[in-house]
């Protein structure tokens, strides 16, 4: 548990003292009774569980206090709460690598039918839309909450050549944000396969005019929406996913990478050509904590459907760092009136 304002705790060292004061008021009571025999004869009259019977109260108000001193030093914990995420994108790598036989029967039909259940799975009041990428990036499914659509939309999927990752981040993004503005045709279709490459003017302009529009907010603090990215390999084309990452941090989108493969990679085949393909984790891995989601590895069907359900768990009940004032506060006026009411029965007072 942490504290908004812990000057405030400084105020518990009174406690102590006021103990102290009680028992000191308590021995003065004791000495005052011993000079009249009459108030001594009553004292001894009362039964062990009417001396202890006096305490509650008392204790009970300076529980009141502690709890009171707490409240105002803000108190703030992670709680897990259901999650206030409204739009998922899911976007899927649909390139020739995903022919690879590494993952029974193939990697692109354990994607198919991971994505399905996860989407099967998912509560009905949350929209899913779906992008594809290989070559380019698509919306194939804007989102919605008809199981039926999203499910017929994953099973459309076909194989294209090279693989273009940021792409299908400014897709994602497009998606989320509509009315933002953000202009597809320069993002995807200009910058090259290196971050070090020179960006065309229109793309430098397009950016320029995005920051006199809306100013960055914190990574990770968007709460209406995330994305879903899932790769088997790395960028051969179209703009650089790291750029991409940047402009989801600085929208406050999370989103959370897929690596799908095995560490050793797989072969694919066409018309008289084979190629070699392995993941590109640390790219992977690199736009997840720059928009502080999170990474995940599956090598098989198995785990890819297990990372689904935990990405799934994950988006619709989530730990989040909530002010608790209200606990407090709410304990410190339930003990105060049990006080009082316990001080009225026993002894026709209020503490």
């Amino acid at each position: 548990m942490k504290f908004l304002w812990p000057d405030i705790l400084w105020l518990l060292l009174a406690v102590p003292a006021l103990v102290g004061a009680y028992i000191l008021l308590l021995r003065r009571k004791k000495k005052a009774a011993l000079r009249y025999p009459s108030l001594s004869l009553i004292r001894q009259a009362m039964s062990p569980g009417d001396r202890f019977r006096r305490h509650i109260p008392p204790l009970l108000f300076l529980l009141v206090m502690i709890a009171t001193v707490v409240a105002i030093a803000r108190p703030s914990a992670v709680i897990t709460l259901p999650s206030q995420q409204q739009t998922i994108v899911l976007a899927m790598d649909v390139s020739l690598s995903m022919s690879a036989r590494d993952v029974d029967p193939n990697r692109i039909t354990a994607a198919q039918a991971a994505a399905k259940a996860f989407v099967e799975e998912h509560p009905p009041d949350t929209r899913i839309g779906i992008v594809a990428f290989g070559g380019t990036a698509s919306l194939v499914q804007p989102p919605t909450q008809n199981r039926e659509d999203l499910l017929a939309a994953i099973g459309r999927f076909q194989l294209q050549p090279s693989t273009a990752t940021g792409s299908a981040l400014y897709v994602a993004l497009a998606t989320l944000f509509p009315d933002a503005g953000i202009d597809l045709e320069s993002l995807v279709f200009t910058g090259g396969l290196s971050r070090n490459t020179a960006r065309g003017s229109r793309l430098d302009s397009t950016r320029k005019s995005e920051k006199k529009e809306f100013a960055p907010v914190r990574p990770g603090s968007y709460t209406s929406g995330a994305i879903i990215l899932m790769s088997d390999g790395r960028r051969t084309t179209g703009p650089d996913p790291l750029d991409a990452a940047q402009m989801a941090a600085d929208r406050g989108v999370r989103v959370f990478t897929v690596g799908f493969g095995t560490a050793e990679g797989g072969a694919i085949e066409g018309d008289g050509w084979s190629a070699y393909v392995r993941l590109d984790e640390e790219t992977l891995k690199t736009v997840a904590d720059i928009t502080r989601g999170a990474y995940f590895h599956a090598a098989t069907a198995a785990d890819l459907r297990k990372v689904y359900q935990d990405l799934n768990a994950r988006l619709v009940l989530e730990k989040k760092d909530t002010e608790i004032t209200f606990l407090f506060t709410a304990a410190a006026a339930v003990l105060l009136l049990a006080s009082s009411v316990l001080s009225l029965l026993w002894f026709n007072r209020i503490l």
